[in-house]
């Protein structure tokens, strides 16, 4: 199940395609047992190109790091035949370091007195041109438009001079020259040079000819626009949009609209400021273009709403034309169920019909043509509901999870804690839903759980819910978990079935 979608498609329509078997493929910024992470170094945003080729993160100390798939340079021809035979390619992509930049640095805002801190929180590709690869990164206030190319290093590898003759340069020259053209030198006069001077054979040996060579090239990332002072909340979400010409930005209450080209204004879009703020209920906390409509675009919010705007209906899209939310079953309210609800991330998946959200408890996969409710719902990590207090306490439950699809539409992924990760297919009667760990081993937590669980497993639950929040919990697999590590940020290859996450300052990819 490697490679294109033609034998995806083809097993759906048999029946659910059999879940897939992860495997490691690569670690970078691996730790050492026992090594302490540095703040700045903890990955906060992930995000492939269109073709998979390259994958960029940011982290929390303002840098993007690139990387550069290998394995299909080396044998572009010869796996594109094996794709066309329809054999299975059994190598898994490789990425190796390709160039890291400082996008942001810390600022001051001093007309709030507020601390800008240089994190990155979006990474968004966009169109490659001439060899070179584009992309726009944010903080919480300033958006950049990044340009990375190859630029050859220019050397003068050598001057064609040689060294012993160079002494008596001045002999050769002159002896060839009359004394009557030596006056008309003098006098400034160079008519009467060509009648006397005659050059020895060969040319004359002293005119040195530098020869330049193109030595070694050098990746230079240059930040070609900046576009700044538009937000007055954090930007949360950007988002390329299919014309190749403007982008979104949003931050909690706005959505502006930008051209590449202009950096020095934005369209407000949308606008959910109140005109008092003590009537705020909810505030914006995902959008995203269309991956094919470049008038449509979609946001969530932290009522666990999403709606999708036509910007061919109005200018200002403060009215949505759909509205996607889930009415909640009677009698379920809680004090967390609002804080429950947020949605912290929504993906369009390639076909641009389905929109995929993450709120904290659950996956959710919506059909834009059914506003009714989601059309499948995928539990990420139930265990947690009795711990929900705890995960309050800590702040846990504020945790925004990032959400991806695979490039085919069949399966979707998300994160959790202890450095887990969920896999589920969502192609219609299946079942798969894989618990994957960041690790060198990700299908160590595959412990299938017991029909009838032993006493032991069942008195350590209990012991664990009693001992309460400073204690790791337990998940269905009688696995302990631990809330300080978490995975929050993942990314599925556009078209095949690997996978990128972020576990702290490492970064793992899988492949099946």
């Amino acid at each position: 199940m490697n490679g294109g979608d033609g034998g995806e498609v083809a097993s759906a329509a048999a029946g659910p395609p059999t879940p897939l078997e992860w495997k490691f493929s690569q670690v970078f910024g691996e730790r050492t047992a026992g090594e302490e992470v540095q703040e700045v170094d903890i990955i906060s945003a992930i995000e492939f190109d269109k073709t998979g080729d390259h994958l960029a993160t940011g982290d929390r100390g303002g840098r993007v790091v690139l990387f550069e798939r290998t394995d299909t340079k080396e044998h572009a021809g010869s796996r594109r035949d094996l794709e066309r035979m329809d054999y299975p390619v059994s190598r898994h992509p490789e990425f190796r370091y390709k160039t890291e930049f400082q996008s942001h640095e810390p600022e001051f805002d001093y007309l709030k007195s507020l601390e800008i801190e240089e994190k990155i929180n979006k990474i968004r590709w966009c169109q490659a041109a001439n060899g070179a690869l584009f992309l726009l990164s944010t903080n919480d206030k300033t958006i950049k438009y990044w340009k990375v190319q190859e630029k050859k290093v220019k050397k003068i590898s050598e001057m064609n001079v040689d060294p012993s003759k160079a002494a008596g340069n001045g002999s050769v020259a002159s002896s060839s020259v009359s004394s009557s053209s030596k006056q008309c030198l003098a006098n400034g006069g160079y008519n009467c040079l060509s009648n006397d001077l005659s050059f020895p054979p060969g040319g004359i040996p002293s005119l040195r000819l530098p020869v330049v060579t193109s030595s070694e090239t050098s990746l230079v990332a240059r930040c070609r626009r900046v576009y700044a002072h538009a937000h007055d909340y954090h930007i949360n979400s950007i988002s390329n949009n299919s014309d190749g010409e403007t982008f979104i930005s949003a931050d909690d209450l706005r959505i502006n609209l930008w051209n590449l080209e202009i950096s020095n204004q934005s369209f407000n879009i949308v606008d959910v400021k109140p005109a008092n703020m003590e009537d705020l209920t909810e505030v914006i906390t995902s959008a995203e273009f269309h991956p094919t409509h470049c008038n449509m675009l979609a946001y969530s919010s932290s009522k666990g709403s999403i709606r999708l705007i036509d910007l061919r209906q109005s200018a200002l899209c403060d009215s949505h034309s759909k509205l996607f939310e889930e009415q909640e079953a009677p009698g379920s309210r809680s004090f967390f169920t609002e804080i429950i609800a947020s949605i912290s991330d929504i993906k369009f998946a390639k076909d641009g019909r389905h929109i995929l959200s993450r709120d904290y408890m659950t996956l959710k996969l919506w059909d834009i043509n059914m506003d009714s409710g989601p059309v499948a719902t995928f539990q990420v990590h139930e265990y947690l509901r009795p711990k929900l207090c705890d995960l309050y306490e800590n702040d846990s439950i504020f945790d925004k999870f990032e959400c991806c699809l695979s490039g085919d539409g069949l399966r979707v992924a998300t994160g959790s804690y202890s450095n887990l990760f969920r896999v589920f297919g969502c192609a219609p009667g299946s079942t798969e839903a894989t618990t994957l760990e960041a690790s060198k081993n990700p299908m160590r937590r595959q412990v299938q759980t017991p029909s009838r669980p032993s006493r032991s497993l069942s008195s350590s639950i209990t012991r664990v819910v009693r001992r309460g929040a400073e204690s790791p919990g337990v998940d269905a697999n009688g696995n302990s978990f631990d809330f300080t590590t978490k995975l929050l940020h993942l990314a599925w290859h556009p078209s095949e079935n690997s996978i990128a996450c972020a576990a702290a300052n490492s970064l793992y990819m899988y492949y099946a």
